[in-house]
């Protein structure tokens, strides 16, 4: 009876004893920068879905064709012109404007020439190195490039308005420090405005870039919007408004060649 009672007394004592050591482990709490880059991400992910998935990541090229106008201190500087944009991932770009298609701009990697009845020639620098920019910092390179990097990092801003709709904001940081802040629809998940900030190689200001999309509509399975507008440092400086699109064209192999495209604008 002795030896059951001192069994007892130990397995009691150590009963006792646990009790303790168990309330004072604490649950390990969740890391709140890796919940918050969590539901960036999955923000994102919702994006990417509401863009077409799959079909829009794996997009061979698009076309749009509509009007832009120019804005200089808020107000047009000049009237609307006509012009049919295409692009294929991931560094071809063609721009055909006037009603004519006569004046053509073309970006093919990091070069980019214009091609007038006269003859092809290089973009000015400052003009070249800012749509490069945009391009560098478009929705599209986010998504295929930045969001593949480990090194990116993640941030939800939270909800707030844009255009008149309530939306999420996420910001990417990218390797190099540079970001990019898309406002997200807090339905569609639909982009509503894409903003970064570059510096003056010039003056070194800080200067903020922002495109603004607005009434979406279906095309070929993809939602386009049909209203972007551009602005640099809060003023307006550039509006298209889209008459429609295409997508996965079958385009002519010469298609991307300035000195074909040359040759086919001076026979004109």
């Amino acid at each position: 009876m002795r030896i059951l009672g001192t069994i007892q007394t130990l397995l009691l004592c150590g009963v006792m004893a646990a009790v303790p050591l168990c309330a004072q482990t604490p649950a390990k709490a969740e890391d709140p920068t890796a919940k918050n880059a969590a539901q960036a991400r999955a923000l994102l992910d919702e994006m990417v879905k509401a863009l077409g998935g799959d079909a829009w990541l794996g997009m061979k090229n698009r076309e749009i064709r509509g009007t832009t106008a120019a804005f200089y201190q808020g107000k047009p500087s000049s009237g609307t012109t006509e012009f049919w944009e295409f692009h294929a991932w991931p560094e071809h770009d063609r721009i055909e404007i006037t009603k004519h298609r006569d004046y053509v701009q073309l970006y093919v990697g990091r070069d980019g020439w214009e091609v007038i009845y006269s003859g092809k020639k290089e973009l000015p620098k400052e003009q070249l190195e800012d749509y490069l920019r945009r391009r560098d910092h478009s929705i599209e390179t986010v998504v295929k490039v930045w969001l593949k990097d480990p090194r990116t990092l993640l941030l939800y801003g939270g909800q707030q308005l844009a255009g008149r709709h309530l939306a999420d904001e996420v910001t990417l940081i990218s390797a190099n420090n540079e970001t990019v802040t898309i406002d997200l629809d807090a339905q569609t998940h639909l982009p509503l405005k894409r903003t970064f900030t570059w510096r003056d190689p010039l003056y070194h200001d800080k200067n903020e870039d922002s495109e603004e999309y607005a009434d979406y509509h279906l095309l070929d399975g993809f939602p386009t919007a049909y209203n972007v507008t551009r602005s640099r440092n809060g003023e307006q400086v550039n509006e298209r408004f889209i008459l429609g699109a295409k997508y996965n064209q079958e385009l002519p192999a010469d298609f991307w060649d300035v000195d074909a495209i040359a040759r086919k604008i001076v026979k004109k």
